[in-house]
């Protein structure tokens, strides 16, 4: 009866009764016959349970073990089926299948050292097994990846580590923390959702994984959901108080909240330079925080536009849109700070594409006059030309164009060279056409409405700027210039 202390008693509907040696073999092997027809239609739970069964019967049999390790990898349960595998050898350490196991589920575990070890215990025992050699060729593959991850994540080439991860997660795909380093690096390049995702499938497996806390945490933290943010990095340190990352993260995520909000505060109190300094220092507490620091940078670019300091405005404004391409509120600023600064293409620029965006009745209209502004740019200036304010009254431009002209009339160059006398000639000519346009209030209304003088029946060629001149000082004869001096000269009435 030496035999029959090997086997376990098996429960019968009613009463247990005790088998022998020979009959509980046989009845295992029943068992693990059922069980493999159940595993080959691929009624893997089927399977496990009459593996199970043999395994009850014969508790010392390998491969009842190792059958029971493949069906639990087919289940994806590798954490299990490593448990019966490593059974499995220890019960048969010839057991090549058994090493083969134990090794694919090491390494779909991401545990491609421990793989690397059993696939080579493989081939010392089969040197000729395809299997095993194909194996511990992934398992060294997978190496290198995390290899090449971890150099790429300190050079934050966070594209390059999400590249190593995911061809790593093709040989091992139940390891958390290949997933868990994936999710951060993609929440580093701003694709949240993906992330997210991840960290939401460790948890729905495992609601205490401190690392899928992290990173749900850091998704929120790059998304200016920051008090969300915190509930998670605090739930991560509750569950490992230890979890360095988290513990920065939670840090920043309340100095930046607390920066921001003083920042707005000092802003709406108006004190600009105080608000200013405050942008400024929240800036300095986390680079990697794109969205927020969007948002700042905008802010900071308001606070410049209201202390005038409109290039200074841009320059932050552009910061915020190469941070996130999105962000309408940054167009809008800098495309009024264009305005400002009579910079009408880059401002038509942005309005276009706030326009495109957000087809609002407000933003038709900004387009519009930024057009339209353009339009006027690109003609003649009349009011710079007479080197006055658009708002000049009708004295103000009488009294400039008496200035202009006098400073530009031909007869007062005729002593110059021939260059001279042309540019100046061209110049006497613009001063007349600007004082005929802005003196009559009529012309000088469709002028400053941008509208085409030409089309409206006054060809500017036509006109005669002497005439102009002549009229102005009173006709022929009224008036002549004389020399005082190399170079210099006055004019009389006569």
């Amino acid at each position: 009866m030496a035999a029959a202390a090997e086997c376990d008693v098996v429960m019968a509907a009613t009463e247990p009764e005790l088998l022998d040696g020979e009959e509980a073999k046989r009845e295992a092997e029943s068992f693990k016959e059922q069980g493999n027809a159940y595993y080959a239609k691929k009624d893997y739970n089927e399977a496990y349970n009459y593996y199970t069964k043999a395994i009850d019967m014969c508790p010392k049999n390998a491969s009842y073990y190792g059958n029971r390790a493949a069906t639990l990898m087919m289940l994806g349960k590798f954490r299990e089926a490593l448990g019966d595998a490593q059974q499995s050898v220890r019960l048969d350490d010839s057991f090549v299948r058994g090493h083969l196991r134990e090794g694919k589920c090491h390494l779909s575990l991401g545990n491609a050292m421990a793989a690397c070890r059993s696939f080579q215990r493989a081939l010392e025992l089969d040197h000729r097994n395809a299997q095993a050699q194909q194996e511990f060729k992934n398992a060294n593959a997978v190496l290198e990846y995390e290899k090449i991850a971890e150099t790429d994540f300190e050079k934050r080439d966070f594209r390059k580590v999400v590249f190593c991860m995911d061809r790593a997660l093709e040989y091992a795909p139940a390891c958390h923390r290949f997933k868990i380093l994936k999710a951060e690096c993609l929440a580093m390049l701003g694709r949240y959702p993906e992330a997210q995702s991840v960290a939401s499938d460790i948890l729905r497996m495992d609601s205490t994984n401190a690392d899928a806390l992290y990173v749900r945490g850091l998704c929120l933290y790059y998304e200016d959901c920051i008090e969300k943010a915190v509930q998670f990095f605090v739930q991560a340190l509750r569950m490992a108080p230890d979890h360095e990352k988290a513990c920065v993260a939670c840090r920043n995520a309340k100095a930046l909240k607390a920066k921001k909000e003083d920042g707005n505060k000092a802003f709406k109190e108006g004190n600009y330079k105080l608000a200013y300094e405050l942008y400024t220092e929240a800036l300095g507490i986390d680079p990697n925080n794109i969205k927020t620091n969007a948002k700042l940078y905008c802010n900071r670019g308001t606070v410049n536009s209201k202390l005038r300091k409109l290039d200074d405005a841009i320059e932050d404004c552009t910061n915020a849109v190469k941070l996130d391409d999105t962000y309408i509120k940054a167009y809008l600023r800098r495309a009024q700070c264009y305005m400002d600064t009579e910079q009408y293409e880059e401002a038509v620029r942005d309005y276009e594409k706030v326009y495109q965006t957000e087809k609002t009745k407000e933003h038709k209209q900004l387009l519009k006059n930024a057009q339209l502004e353009l339009k006027k740019s690109k003609r003649k200036d009349y009011y710079k030309i007479l080197g006055v304010d658009k708002n000049a009254s009708e004295d103000e431009i009488k009294k400039a164009y008496r200035k202009r002209a006098l400073m530009h009339h031909p007869d007062r160059h005729s002593g110059a060279s021939a260059e001279v006398q042309k540019e100046e000639e061209k110049k006497f000519k613009e001063v007349g056409e600007a004082f005929t346009i802005l003196s009559d209030p009529k012309k000088k209304t469709r002028y400053d409405s941008g509208q085409d003088l030409d089309e409206e029946g006054m060809n500017m060629g036509d006109f005669d700027a002497n005439n102009i001149f002549k009229a102005f000082f009173g006709g022929p004869g009224g008036f002549s210039f004389e020399a005082s001096g190399p170079g210099n000269f006055f004019f009389q009435f006569g």
